[in-house]
């Protein structure tokens, strides 16, 4: 606030973002680098800002005073192995110019970061695009990226039904049968119900009859000591199997999905 004979003045506002943008990933007076994801790969920050931008990073950044008069080693690099880079980036993006880029492949991804890290300006920037931008069919085409990550253990249990109804899912049925017993057991933790409860709905539009016998089998096996879907509907697949046709089970746990490995018996399931 200015007082008297003074005045605040402002200079071209779109000219200081350019430089504070220049910042971002640049190794040039940087003074923290953190390895991330899989590819372990360097992205390069300033501690002042991450710090006065998230109260998340002041704890993990701080550093012991040094001795001046010994030589100090550079700081060891920050492993965040648990996000992708570019999921990352996105974060380190609005921490600095307070925008975001998003993408339907890591939407879902960011927004689990917000919330990480409490930030809930960007929380919100992602929510909204997800409202206006992604259909459901894109957010199946996104889930194939997404399964393993946390952001798929936090979809509630409406919208993993509408995603598992998809025959876009680039994903076979065993990796999702999968992926839906880690959700549910997430939930199930979140939730405190039992885990075949909380999967009670989810589980319907698991497509068990593409299973061969000797991965339906398998599953039998895992379900007896970890329930997770009723035995009717493993009856129902092997009732494909016996009868050799689809008709064992509802249509549409016959259809193949886009991600879906070919197996023999899949030829009298049309």
């Amino acid at each position: 606030m200015a007082s008297a004979g003074s005045a605040v003045l402002e200079g071209d506002a779109a000219a200081f973002a350019t430089a504070i943008r220049s910042l971002i990933n640049n190794p040039q007076f940087s003074d923290v680098t953190f390895v991330v994801g899989r590819e372990r790969q360097e992205v390069f920050a300033h501690r002042c800002i991450l710090a006065c931008r998230c109260r998340a990073f002041p704890g993990v950044l701080s550093q012991p005073q040094p001795d001046a008069q010994e030589p100090q080693p550079p700081p060891a690099p920050l492993v965040l192995s648990h996000v992708q880079p570019e999921v990352f980036l996105a974060v380190v993006e609005f921490l600095y110019t307070n925008r975001v880029t998003l993408h339907s492949l890591t939407a879902l991804e960011v927004l689990t970061s917000a919330v990480e890290y409490g930030l809930d300006d960007l929380r919100k920037l992602c929510v909204q695009f997800l409202k206006g931008a992604l259909s459901v069919e894109l957010v199946c085409e996104a889930l194939q990226e997404v399964v393993r990550t946390q952001g798929f253990h936090e979809l509630s249990a409406a919208a993993l039904v509408a995603v598992l109804r998809s025959d876009r899912l680039a994903i076979d049925e065993p990796d999702l049968i999968r992926a839906v017993r880690e959700w549910a057991h997430v939930s199930s933790a979140v939730l405190a119900r039992p885990v075949a409860e909380v999967a009670a709905l989810p589980v319907r539009e698991l497509r068990l009859p593409l299973l061969s016998p000797r991965e339906l089998a398998a599953l039998e096996s895992l379900n007896q000591k970890d329930p997770l879907i009723p035995v009717e509907g493993i009856a129902e697949a092997w009732k494909c199997h016996v009868l050799r046709k689809g008709r064992g089970a509802p249509s549409q746990l016959c259809q193949r999905r886009r991600g879906t490995q070919p197996r023999e018996h899949h030829s009298y399931l049309a």
